[in-house]
């Protein structure tokens, strides 16, 4: 599961870096790139919280079937 979370954490990163390099480079007004970059940032922000959220879902998820599998081992 370390890996997996790596592995995403990287890909989000690499997202996140090509999408406002790709606004800095972009041949728009000053606000009007600040507006797009504000807007991009918040669906990132968005998107790592669904993410995280799903993340701990899964944990909390193994952590009570494994809670199970030990209270019926020991029952």
């Amino acid at each position: 599961m370390k890996t997996d979370s790596k592995i995403l954490l990287g890909f989000l990163a690499g997202v996140a870096a090509g999408a406002i390099a790709g606004i800095l480079f972009a041949p728009d007004k000053g606000s009007e790139t600040r507006r797009k970059i504000s807007e991009d940032t918040s669906e990132l922000g968005d998107h790592l919280k669904d993410s995280f959220n799903d993340f701990v879902d899964k944990v909390k998820d193994k952590y009570h079937k494994a809670k199970d599998e030990v209270e019926e081992h020991f029952a």
